[in-house]
């Protein structure tokens, strides 16, 4: 069903909460607030629980930059406060910047890592392009909005077609598009419903912990491994302190790059750190396959293994090169398989099972706890997103040993596969053994388009039954 398409008489939000963004009540957003705490209210439950993390941050830099502190929910509309978020139209992050507009607020891309997740830079960025789009069209705020999702160039067509600078008049004929149309809609409902959460039912969330951390500086490229073991945390809760790295250690040839570490391990971190020779920091290198490039050849000329560059780049032939594709070359010495598993994204570092919960825990709380992710709990435990737990219930923390586990649905029709990714698999060959595509595998895993995949590794499947 398609929301209202006159508006009705505007009214003034509920009195007892406070905007520093103009905010109406209309037809269209009644529609949305009656979305977001009905058929959404599950994914807009998660994504208030994930607001509590960075948010605060958001408004603070939003304010910094002289824009309303609630125009930060945008976030909200954009990504669930996703740094992950990956659209169709190729936006990133949680402010889901395409490539262009990214760089040209100075959100550096490239093979080692993608700003526009960093959640900080890309908060900057999104604040001072909606300043920018905000002075283009006079100080209208909804205008603004509108042009973000949009762009300034359609908007602006739009205007002089219908002869009006009003919002909500644009949108009564067909040229923009129904996206755009409902863009400042969401935005107006996310503000009544989330600053007043309670008020629509919202009661029972499990709010992340705000976002505290040090910065320290590394001289030359570092494993996020070998910072995590001197923070003595888990590798995950660096890698999610740094979303905007695509790999696994510090972008090569970039000098005293910032890391994101827990607070209070700053101390611990430099003096381990500050022992720790060059050559032990990082132990890869970026290749691009030329003509006349093997295997052998690329072994012989950084002196190491061919089989270690088989298994770390998934390589299913060997004597088949392409040239331009992008490898990682082990350079560490005594490089073994063991650090294969041991640096991707999702590792599950205990042997554990299962846990029996205590008064206090969350399934965030929890999944910080294992290493794992809210969404394999859920699914390792068939939980609902509704779905309480409570002392004394056991949970599976770790999935099963093995290439495949199988859990199939009630119905029958279809099965939820957890698989184990081994050397030489890819997406596509993933894929197309299941039957299903490499965008759907990437949308079920939460996978970038430029993910990695590498042995052991554990993907969620969803087959015909």
């Amino acid at each position: 069903m398609d929301p209202p398409t006159c508006e009705g008489e505007t009214t003034a939000a509920d009195e007892e909460v406070t905007f520093d963004f103009p905010v109406v009540e209309n037809d269209k957003v009644r529609y949305f607030i009656d979305y977001y705490t009905g058929r959404a209210r599950g994914a807009f439950s998660r994504w208030l629980e994930r607001s509590a993390r960075y948010l605060p941050m958001m408004r603070e830099i939003f304010a910094e930059e002289g824009l309303p502190r609630d125009l930060a929910y945008l976030a909200m509309v954009e990504s669930g406060f996703n740094t992950r978020a990956y659209s169709w139209a190729h936006a990133v992050g949680p402010w889901q910047f395409i490539s262009s507009t990214g760089r040209m607020y100075d959100l550096e891309q490239n093979w080692w890592l993608d700003e526009r997740r960093d959640f900080v830079r890309a908060t900057r960025a999104a604040a001072r392009y909606l300043k920018d789009l905000h002075r283009q069209f006079d100080g209208n705020w909804y205008l603004a909005v509108a042009s973000y999702n949009a762009g300034p160039g359609k908007l602006r067509r739009a205007i002089r077609r219908y002869g009006s600078r009003d919002f909500w008049t644009l949108t009564r004929g067909s040229y923009l598009q129904p996206e755009t149309k409902n863009y400042l809609p969401k935005l107006l409902a996310v503000l009544i419903v989330a600053k007043q959460a309670e008020k629509y039912g919202f009661t029972d969330l499990e709010p992340q912990e705000p976002l505290k951390y040090e910065v320290v500086t590394v001289p030359t490229a570092t494993d996020l491994e070998i910072i995590a073991k001197f923070c003595d945390v888990e590798y995950k809760q660096v890698k999610d302190l740094n979303p905007e790295l695509k790999r696994w250690c510090t972008p090569p040839g970039v000098s005293d790059y910032p890391v994101r570490i827990p607070a209070g391990k700053k101390k611990t971190f430099e003096e381990k750190y500050a022992r720790l020779p060059e050559a032990e920091r990082a132990n890869y290198k970026h290749h691009r396959v030329q003509q006349g490039d093997t295997l052998g050849h690329l072994a012989r000329r950084y002196g190491i293994r061919v089989d270690h560059i088989i298994a770390l780049n998934n390589i299913r032939n060997p004597r088949a090169l392409s040239i331009g594709t992008d490898l990682v070359l082990p350079l560490k010495k005594g490089f073994s398989r063991r650090p294969i598993k041991e640096l991707r994204d999702d590792y599950i570092r205990t042997r554990r099972r299962s846990y029996t919960v205590r008064k206090g825990d969350s399934l965030w709380s929890i999944s910080q706890r294992f290493g794992v992710t809210q969404r394999q709990l859920r699914v390792w435990n068939r939980l609902g997103w509704s779905n309480i737990i409570r002392p004394g219930q056991r949970l599976i923390v770790s999935s099963k040993a093995g290439g495949v586990t199988r859990v199939v649905k009630k119905d029958g029709a279809t099965k939820k596969i957890v698989y184990q990714v081994k050397p030489g698999d890819t997406l596509w060959g993933i894929g197309r053994r299941f039957s299903v595509g490499t965008n759907q595998i990437m949308a079920w895993n939460d996978l970038s388009e430029n993910h990695i995949l590498r042995p052991g590794d554990k993907l969620t499947l969803l087959v015909g039954g």
